[in-house]
């Protein structure tokens, strides 16, 4: 039996929810590869732990475009409640904020961010990442984090990513490999 009309605008059974990821099951991570026109969105569950599962977190690093991190609690009793402590840094002096509630954070253009780290959760919770553009854009600034942190962040994962023209690649850290794109 053929499909409906709309059949493509309703994603289930992505590929990536085969990728084992270290937060938790991938929901969905589309663009417009995944459906001509759409911007990037990453889904995917926070699952509990009490250390860090990242040693430094998502690196300092800009996109092209603006870009949304939705960090929702899952307590129905307390929607708000995220269940969970977020570290982010933003700015170019690296600028500390602990996320412990159901929070948007808006981050302009060309605006540095990261490290972004869950660093204990105690109840699962979603994390949506909505860059407004049709493929996702990532220039990083390793520069900005200490030499320890530097040499503790795998740069075969971390790679610049998609930015528009004008953008210099980042100097690749001692221990490069990485060549290709997305992550």
């Amino acid at each position: 039996m053929a499909g409906k009309k709309y059949d493509k605008y309703f994603l289930q059974d992505s590929e990536w929810k085969k990728f084992k990821f270290v937060m938790g099951p991938i929901i969905q991570r589309m663009d417009s590869k995944t459906i001509d026109g759409s911007n990037f969105y990453f889904i995917h569950w926070v699952l509990p732990h009490d250390e860090p599962r990242m040693k430094i977190g998502h690196p300092s690093h800009i996109h092209s475009e603006a870009e949304l991190l939705m960090h929702i609690g899952t307590n129905p009793d307390d929607p708000d409640d995220l269940g969970a402590e977020v570290e982010l840094y933003v700015g170019p002096e690296l600028e500390r904020h602990v996320i412990t509630q159901t929070t948007v954070v808006f981050i302009p253009p060309n605006f540095i961010h990261g490290p972004w780290n869950p660093i204990k959760t105690t109840r699962p919770w979603i994390f949506i990442e909505v860059n407004q553009g049709l493929r996702h854009t990532e220039k990083f600034f390793p520069q900005l984090l200490t030499k320890e942190h530097r040499a503790q962040l795998d740069w075969n994962f971390w790679h610049d990513d998609a930015m528009s023209e004008g953008y210099h690649n980042m100097v690749k850290p001692e221990g490069w490999k990485f060549e290709g794109q997305g992550h």
